[in-house]
C-alpha cells in the first residue's frame, strides 16, 4: 500500500512538472522581414520574472513608417478585446497572443496583406500589473521590431537567429523537465526505502515481541 502511494505521489509529480514545463514561457525575438503581398506575425513577448504572482496585462502597438519622425497607435488589446486604432491597418491586423488570459504574456499581432509602405519600427508595450498579498506593481514594458518589406522572401541572419534561439528554448524546457523527474524520483524512492525500512522494523519489533511473549509463556507453563 504504501509503495502504490509513493508510486501514485511520483506519477502525480511528473505531470506537474510536465505542465510547469508546459506553461513556461520564452522570449524570443520577433522576425524583421516580411514579403508584399503575403502575411506577417508582428512578435511581442515578455515573460513574468515570478510565474507563481497574478497578473493582469493590456498591449498597445504603434508604427512610425520609414522616413517618419513620429509614431501612429495602430493596436490595443485589453479585457474588452482587440481594436485596430488607425484607418491604414484596418481589417489588416488580428491578434496572435495569449488567448483565453488577461495574464498576457505573448503581445504577438499578425498583419495580413503586407505593403511596402508596411516598412518601419514597430514597438509594442505591455501594460502589466502584478498582484501581490500586500499590494500591486505596474510595469511597463517594450519591445521593438524593426521590419523591412522585401518583393521576395530572404533568408536573413535575424530569421535564422529567431529560429535558433526557439530551438535553444525548447531543448532548455525540456532539460529542465528532466531534471525535475529525476529530483522527484530521488525523493520518491527515498521516502520508499524510508517506509521499508520503517516497515521491516515495525515487523522485526512485532516478532521480537511475540517472541518474548511466547517465551514468558513457556516459563509460566514449567
Amino acid at each position: 500500500m504504501e509503495l502504490l502511494s509513493l508510486r501514485i505521489l511520483f506519477l502525480l509529480c511528473c505531470i506537474f512538472a510536465m505542465s510547469e514545463c508546459r506553461g513556461a514561457c520564452a522570449e524570443v525575438d520577433s522576425d524583421t522581414e516580411a514579403v508584399a503581398g503575403k502575411g506577417f506575425k508582428l512578435g511581442c513577448i515578455s515573460c513574468k520574472m515570478r510565474r507563481e504572482v497574478e497578473a493582469t496585462a493590456t498591449v498597445e502597438w504603434y508604427f512610425r513608417p520609414k522616413g517618419e519622425a513620429d509614431f501612429v497607435h495602430i493596436y490595443t488589446y485589453n479585457e474588452e478585446g482587440p481594436l485596430i486604432e488607425h484607418d491604414d491597418f484596418m481589417d489588416r491586423l488580428d491578434w496572435n497572443g495569449t488567448k483565453r488570459s488577461q495574464d498576457i504574456q505573448d503581445g504577438s499581432i499578425y498583419l495580413h496583406n503586407v505593403t511596402f509602405n508596411d516598412t518601419g519600427t514597430y514597438r509594442c508595450f505591455f501594460n502589466r500589473i502584478l498582484f501581490y498579498s500586500n499590494h500591486e506593481n505596474s510595469t511597463v514594458i517594450s519591445k521593438v521590431v524593426q521590419l523591412t518589406v522585401v518583393a521576395k522572401a530572404t533568408r536573413g541572419t535575424a530569421s535564422i537567429g529567431a529560429e535558433v534561439m526557439m530551438y535553444v528554448s525548447i531543448i532548455g524546457l525540456q532539460v529542465w523537465l528532466l531534471i525535475e523527474m529525476i529530483y522527484c524520483y530521488r525523493k520518491i524512492s527515498a521516502a520508499g526505502e524510508e517506509a521499508l525500512r520503517e516497515a521491516a522494523n515495525a515487523e522485526y519489533l512485532a516478532i521480537a515481541s511475540e517472541s518474548k511473549e511466547n517465551c514468558a509463556g513457556v516459563q509460566v507453563g514449567e
